[in-house]
C-alpha cells in the first residue's frame, strides 16, 4: 500500500534507501523524485538514479523533468539511439524546454561533434531564464575546441552569476595562461578582488600570475593576502615559499613548507622542496635527509630520487649517484634529461659503454643541447670508435651549424680519422665564421699533435690572405 509522506521520514533520500528495503511503496513529490535522481548522479550511483527515475515515472508518467534526466542516463551509458528517440517525443509535448537542447548538446559533444554542440547550446541559451549551466556548458565545448577566447568569455559569465563558483573562476584564469595573457589575467583578478577582497581562491591565483611574470615582491603580496583571508590555506603557503625560493630567501621558505606540513598530512612535493633550499643553505646533511623523506612519503616521485643523485653527483659519489639515477629511469624511462645524467655519471665513472648507451637514448628522446653532442663524441671517441665521433659530431651540427666547439672538434676528429681533406674543409668552415681566430685555441689545445702542425699552420696563413 502506498503511504502518506507524513508517515516516513521526511527527507526524500532517506525515505526512498528505507523503501528501498522493504515492501512498501512510498509517494513523493516528483520534484522529491528529481531530488532523490540528482543525489544518486552526483555520486556516480547509476544504478540507484535508474531505480528512482523508474519509480517515480510509475508515479509520475507525465513527468518531462523524470523522463528527461532518464535521457541524462541513457547518454552516460551510450544508449545514443534511445535518448534520441525519447528526446523527439519530449520535443513534440515540449518545444521550449532547454534542457531538450542541453540533452541533445551533450550528446553531439560525446559524438565530438562540438561545434553541433555549440549551436544547440545557443539555443537554448536563447530560452532558458537560468543561463548559468548553459554558460558552463558552452566553456566547456570551447575548450574541446581549443577555443580559449570564447571558452573565456563564457566561464567569466558564469562568475557574473555567481562570484562563489571558484571552478569557473579557475577556469577563466586557465584560459588566459594557456594563452600566454598573464597581464590580461592580473587585470581580470585586481577587478574580481576589488568585489571580494577576501577571496583566498583569487588571491591565490593572482599571486601565480606575478609569479609567471616574475614580479615576485607583488607575487608576495597576494599569496600574503591569500593566507590572510584563510589561514589554512596550503597552497598559498606553497607558492609563497616558491616565491622566497626565487629571491633566495631560503630559511624562509623552508618556514612556509614547513607549516603546509603542519596543516595537512606531509607531502612529498614539500619534503623536496625544503630539501632543495637546505641544498642552496649548502646544509647537506639536512637536505639528503628530506630528499630521503621525499621518496619515502612518494616512492614513485622520480624527481626525489633525481635530487639524491645529484647530491651525490655534487660529492664526486658516483657510484651512489648511478645506483639512484636508475631509480628515476625505472620510473621515467622515457626522460631525456635522467638519461643524460646517467651517461655523465657513467663518464665519470669511465664506464663508456654503458656512457654512449645512454647518450644514444638522451638523444633518441629528443635530448639535443650542444654538450650532449660534444660528451657523447667524446665517450665514442675514447671507446675507439673515431668514425661514429665524427657522424656524432655530424648530427650536432645539424642544430648549431656555427658552433665553433663542434666545428673545432670535428676537424681534430677527422684528422684523428685520417680524413685531412674533410678536416681542411671543416676548419676552413670554423674560420670564416671565427674570423678573428679567438677560438681556435679550442682546436690547437684539444689536439695539441695537429694544433701547432705546419698543416695547421698552412691553412690559417692562407685563410689570412683571403679575408
Amino acid at each position: 500500500m502506498a503511504l502518506e509522506s507524513n508517515e516516513r521520514p521526511d527527507k526524500p533520500i532517506t525515505k526512498f534507501e528505507s523503501m528501498l528495503k522493504t515492501d512498501d511503496v512510498y509517494f513523493f513529490d516528483a520534484e522529491d523524485f528529481e531530488d532523490i535522481v540528482h543525489h544518486y548522479l552526483n555520486h556516480g550511483k547509476i544504478s540507484l538514479a535508474k531505480k528512482g527515475i523508474k519509480i517515480g515515472l510509475q508515479q509520475h508518467p507525465g513527468s518531462i523533468e523524470l523522463k528527461l534526466l532518464q535521457v541524462e542516463v541513457m547518454v552516460f551509458e551510450n544508449q545514443m539511439e534511445k535518448a534520441e528517440a525519447l528526446l523527439d517525443e519530449l520535443q513534440l509535448l515540449d518545444n521550449h524546454n532547454e534542457e531538450i537542447y542541453i540533452q541533445r548538446a551533450n550528446i553531439l559533444s560525446k559524438l565530438d561533434n562540438h561545434e553541433g554542440a555549440i549551436e544547440l547550446l545557443q539555443k537554448a541559451l536563447s530560452i532558458t531564464n537560468n543561463s548559468f549551466d548553459v554558460y558552463s556548458l558552452l566553456g566547456m565545448e570551447y575548450l574541446f575546441m581549443d577555443n580559449f577566447d570564447s571558452a573565456k568569455e563564457s566561464f567569466m559569465k558564469c562568475v557574473e552569476f555567481d562570484e562563489q563558483d571558484y571552478s569557473s573562476l579557475y577556469n577563466v584564469v586557465y584560459c588566459f595562461e594557456f594563452l600566454e595573457d598573464y597581464e590580461g589575467a592580473i587585470v581580470y583578478l585586481n577587478g574580481y578582488l576589488e568585489k571580494n577582497p577576501y577571496c583566498e581562491v583569487a588571491w591565490h591565483q593572482l599571486g601565480k600570475q606575478y609569479y609567471y611574470k616574475e614580479m615576485y615582491t607583488e607575487a608576495l603580496t597576494a599569496f600574503d593576502f591569500a593566507i590572510i583571508s584563510d589561514d589554512s590555506f596550503i597552497g598559498a603557503y606553497f607558492e609563497k615559499g616558491k616565491v622566497l625560493e626565487k629571491l633566495g630567501r631560503y630559511k624562509e621558505a623552508i618556514e612556509n613548507y614547513e607549516t603546509t606540513i603542519s596543516i595537512e598530512d606531509p607531502t612529498s612535493h614539500a619534503f623536496l622542496r625544503i630539501g632543495k633550499c637546505y641544498e642552496k643553505l649548502k646544509d647537506t646533511d639536512m637536505a639528503k635527509y628530506y630528499f630521503y623523506q621525499t621518496v619515502h612519503e612518494d616512492p614513485l616521485l622520480d624527481k626525489g630520487w633525481l635530487a639524491i643523485t645529484n647530491l651525490y653527483y655534487n660529492k664526486r659519489d658516483f657510484e651512489k649517484a648511478v645506483f639512484y639515477i636508475n631509480k628515476a629511469l625505472n620510473i621515467d624511462g622515457e626522460n631525456p634529461q635522467y638519461w643524460k645524467k646517467c651517461a655523465k655519471i657513467h663518464m665519470a665513472l669511465e664506464n663508456y659503454d654503458q656512457a654512449d648507451f645512454a647518450f644514444k637514448q638522451a638523444v633518441d628522446l629528443g635530448n639535443y643541447e650542444l654538450d650532449t653532442w660534444l660528451k657523447w663524441a667524446e665517450v665514442v671517441k675514447i671507446n675507439g670508435e673515431t668514425d661514429a665521433a665524427v657522424q656524432i659530431l655530424a648530427q650536432g651540427r645539424e642544430f648549431y651549424p656555427e658552433s665553433l666547439k663542434l666545428l673545432y672538434k670535428s676537424v681534430g676528429y677527422l684528422l684523428l680519422s685520417n680524413d685531412p681533406i674533410n678536416a681542411r674543409i671543416m676548419l676552413m668552415d670554423a674560420l670564416k665564421i671565427d674570423k678573428e681566430q679567438k677560438k681556435l685555441h679550442l682546436f690547437t689545445e684539444n689536439f695539441p699533435q695537429y694544433g701547432q702542425s705546419e698543416w695547421t699552420q698552412e691553412i690559417v696563413k692562407k685563410y689570412n690572405k683571403t679575408k
